[in-house]
Order: structure tokens, then sequence, then C-alpha cells
């Protein structure tokens, strides 16, 4: 399965002498688009070949890992659990009304209790509460994830200079360093405020999967506007504009705040004249739902 790749036709573009592509993983599967995708694939398959039946994961109650975990069951034959930070509230916003239409059970847990998600006691007793299942981290990163984000790379059949994508829980853009094996440049776009730090954990995902280190990348730690799902009326404006006039949908979390600061670095003259740029759209289209929901945003 191939995402293809998109060329932008921008008077901005044209004018620093910049051949910018999108690569479309959002059309990828209808329900578990983009990176999501990726990240699953050979977390399915070893859930597969260890015989369990359900997969338990975690997320916020907009979370698109969630959604796309249901789905994946759904799809594939897994009962899911999704263990929700904070308190359960009625009715369901679109993102848990999906997954429970999935067939997905939803256990609300305090957000003090949530924090203990990485601790081994903590994951011991959700094993024993739900018989056993096969546990996915929250966004779905592991090294099952950063082997599936590496196929990213595989599938680019053109030459470029630089990959860029958005970073949230740092998997997928592990998964195209480790792809990318120290060649190319790859530039992480932080969704959450001071995503500075998210840098060693990147590292150690990628010496993790690889057991190398590389140098051809870098954190762009200053479009996260606020923090994460954080929005400001540029970027939502930026968002229109760029739907309107390249008909590719976007969403304010994570590839909209990516392309927003690509585009920024462009007109700064931040990246060399005619350089040819990749970007990576990861999905999470699915949010947009809870954004007009919520801001009444329509995007």
């Amino acid at each position: 399965m191939e995402a293809p790749l998109q060329q932008l036709q921008d008077p901005l573009l044209k004018a620093h002498g910049i051949t910018l592509w999108i690569k479309r993983e959002d059309l990828l599967h209808p329900h578990i688009s983009g990176n999501k995708w990726r990240k699953l694939k050979y977390n399915l398959q070893a859930a597969k070949e260890q015989q369990k039946t359900t997969l338990l994961t975690f997320g916020g109650a907009y979370s698109n890992h969630i959604a796309a975990t249901a789905a994946a069951g759904k799809e594939y034959g897994f009962k899911t659990i999704g263990i929700i930070r904070g308190e359960e509230h009625l009715p369901l916003n679109p993102t848990l009304s999906f997954a429970a239409s999935c067939g997905m059970e939803l256990h609300y847990i305090s957000r003090e209790k949530y924090k203990l998600k990485h601790e081994e006691s903590f994951l011991l007793e959700l094993a024993a509460q739900f018989n056993n299942p096969f546990l996915i981290p929250e966004g779905g990163t592991n090294n099952f994830a950063v082997k599936g984000c590496t196929e990213i790379v595989q599938d680019i059949n053109i030459n470029y200079d630089y990959i860029c994508c958005a970073a949230g829980t740092g998997g997928t853009i592990a998964g195209i360093i480790a792809g990318s094996a120290g060649e190319k440049q790859v530039l992480g776009f932080p969704a959450l405020k001071g995503g500075e730090f998210l840098h060693q954990e990147i590292e150690e995902l990628v010496h993790n999967y690889s057991g190398q280190k590389y140098s051809n990348w870098q954190l762009i730690t200053d479009y996260h506007f606020g923090g994460y799902a954080k929005v400001k009326p540029e970027l939502v404006n930026f968002i229109k504009a760029f739907q309107e006039q390249h008909q590719i949908p976007l969403e304010p979390i994570y590839t909209g705040k990516m392309i927003y600061g690509l585009f920024d670095l462009i007109k700064k003259g931040y990246l060399k004249r005619g350089a040819t740029i990749v970007a990576v759209h990861t999905g999470g289209l699915q949010g947009n739902a809870g954004f007009k929901e919520r801001l009444g945003l329509q995007l």
C-alpha cells in the first residue's frame, strides 16, 4: 500500500525556487489513516503471532490513535479496549463515539492515574484486569511503530533534499530517521510546547530500533501555537486558505502546524534555494469534527 505524492504549485514556492511534494499518508485508509496505519501495521502482526485476541491502548478523548485502533480492531478481528484520560462526558464526542461504534470498550481513568501508563506495575494491573491483552502504548509508539514508519521513506520514488513531518510522541519521525539511514535532512515539527524534550526520546527510539545514532535531523520547535491542541486565528486562516488553494485537507494539531511552519521557513529563506522537499501528511483528519464541536471551527 502506497501513499501518493502530490506536488504543490504555489507562488511562494516559485519565488524561492522550492519544489514541494505532499506525501498523502492521509489517503492510506479511510479510518486507519496516515501514520496510525504505519504504526499499527506491525503491532497487529505481532498481536496475531502472539495469538492475542484483545488490543489495549491509551489516549485522550480526541485521540487519533484511539479512533484508529478501534477501527483496526473492527477490521482485523480484535476486541479493543481504550484507557481514556479524564472523566466520561455524555453524549460522547465524535472521536469516542466512532471508537465505541467500532466496538471499543472505553474505560476512563483520572489524569493522575493516567500518568502511570508507562509504569510496569500499572501495566501488570491492567493485564490482570483485562485478561492479558496485547498492549500498545499511547500514540502507538514502540519498536513495531518505528519499523512501520521506516516504510514511509521506502515509498518515496523521487530525489529530495528534506523530508518533514509533525511530531507528537516521536514514533513517526523516529521511523523516518531510521528509514533515511543518515541520508537527506529530516525536519520534525513538534505539536507540543517545549518540544525540545522530544529530541532525547526520538534519539532513544531510533537507537532502540536500529542501534544507530544519526545527526541528519533536527526539531523545529517554534510552531506549536501555544501547545498541544491549541490553535490561533492565523493557523485556522492558513489551513482554510491552503485547503482552498490546493484541495488538500489539513487538521490544526499536527500537519496544519507543520505546513504553516514549513511555509514560514521558506518565506524566511531558511531552506536552500532549489531544494526539493517532501512533507508527510500524517492524517488525523477525524479530529476536525471535535474542533467543530468544541470551538465551532469549520475546517
